[in-house]
């Protein structure tokens, strides 16, 4: 018999063993089991700021003569602006840039043969900064005045910004969390476990579309400026403890 007991111990030990790492096994299991969601919120807004340029030039051989169309054409479009009721702090007008012109003929080949000066181009830019969005609307609309008196105004269409943006994008992500643990426990509630505490977080990409359009999401995060009201939306990637 006593020849039997150190087999006896031993098979004993296996057993223990085996009881130990088997509960050591569904222990980590159960603290490595978890539950990956992606939370999102969106909110419509409308913008606060309208951005509107447009472009004017004068082309003349004499460059002193063009010069002065030039500065005349800059007077009339800050007097029917301020005149609409823009204000002067909110017009910038650009810088003149000056650039030559030339009639230039080629031969067959494609070989440039003559280059004849034919004047110079001179381009100015004038641009609107406001948050009286309806009448810089009107105002870019209507630039007849402007053309019919020989001004060659190029119209650019307004751009649309919202100045408190960050605060937007604080609230869309606490919505997208607290949705994201909303999605968790469903999927916890619905599985048979409980929901444990969060193991890592992320905070996906900001979009920025414009309200009711078809615009396309992007890896780096759309931002509309066309549209007057728009539609910001987050994601939040989260991984949660289940057990």
């Amino acid at each position: 018999m006593r020849s039997h007991i150190p087999a006896i111990i031993f098979a004993l030990a296996i057993v223990i063993a085996a009881a130990i790492l088997g509960t050591s096994f569904k222990s980590k299991f159960r603290q490595d089991a978890t539950v990956s969601v992606i939370g999102s919120a969106e909110h419509n807004f409308v913008a606060d700021l309208i951005v509107w340029s447009a472009s004017f030039q004068r082309t003349d051989v004499d460059l002193k003569l063009a010069y002065s169309s030039l500065q005349n054409d800059a007077q009339q479009v800050q007097a029917y602006l301020t005149s609409n009721g823009i204000a002067r702090n909110e017009i910038i007008i650009s810088a003149i840039s000056i650039e030559k012109e030339y009639d230039e003929t080629y031969n067959e080949e494609g070989h440039r043969t003559s280059s004849v000066f034919k004047g110079y181009k001179l381009n100015q830019t004038v641009k609107v900064e406001s948050k009286n969005i309806n009448n810089v609307e009107k105002v870019s609309r209507d630039i007849t005045q402007l053309i019919q008196s020989g001004i060659e105004l190029n119209s650019q269409p307004p751009m649309y910004y919202y100045t408190k943006l960050a605060d937007i994008k604080l609230n869309l992500l606490a919505k997208a969390a607290k949705d994201a643990g909303n999605r968790a426990r469903t999927i916890a509630d619905n599985s048979g476990s409980k929901l444990g505490d969060l193991k890592r977080a992320s905070m996906g990409i900001f979009q920025i579309t414009g309200q009711y359009s078809n615009e396309d999401f992007t890896s780096s995060g759309a931002f509309n400026t066309s549209s007057k009201n728009k539609t910001a939306s987050i994601t939040v990637r989260a991984e949660f403890r289940v057990h």
